[in-house]
């Protein structure tokens, strides 16, 4: 079973950039697929984010795919999620989830539904 820790939030002015990290223990994310949900206060958990198995596929939310990366380093066990230009929408909570992938390498998922594994959360402030 694999355990997941996001970490690299905080409060960041708008038009500033954060990278988000979502370390794994007890398992490799070598064969996982990992996606970011993010929840703003009041508002359901939301996607941001995904990346399949093989990392060779991602895809990012319509309203943010200008502005977000999601990336996979196997070797440091962790997922990156990059985000640029800040806004005071986007605050929220980030948090990482992962799915064990046994066919599809290159496939990702979007639903909270797809996932079995999910970490904390790091907390995400945009000031104006």
């Amino acid at each position: 079973q694999v355990q997941l820790v996001e970490s690299g939030g905080g409060l960041v002015p708008a038009g500033g950039s954060l990278r988000l990290s979502c370390a794994a223990s007890g398992r490799n994310l070598s064969t996982y697929a990992v996606a970011w949900f993010r929840q703003a206060p009041g508002k359901e958990r939301e996607f941001a984010a995904a990346i399949s198995r093989s990392g060779r596929r991602t895809y990012v939310a319509d309203s943010m795919e200008d502005r977000l990366i999601i990336s996979k380093d196997n070797a440091q066990n962790t997922v990156y999620l990059q985000m640029n230009s800040l806004k005071p929408e986007d605050t929220a909570v980030y948090s990482c989830a992962a799915r064990e992938i046994f066919t599809g390498y290159n496939y990702y998922y979007t639903r909270r539904s797809d996932y079995d594994y999910w970490g904390q959360g790091t907390q995400v402030t945009v000031s104006s």
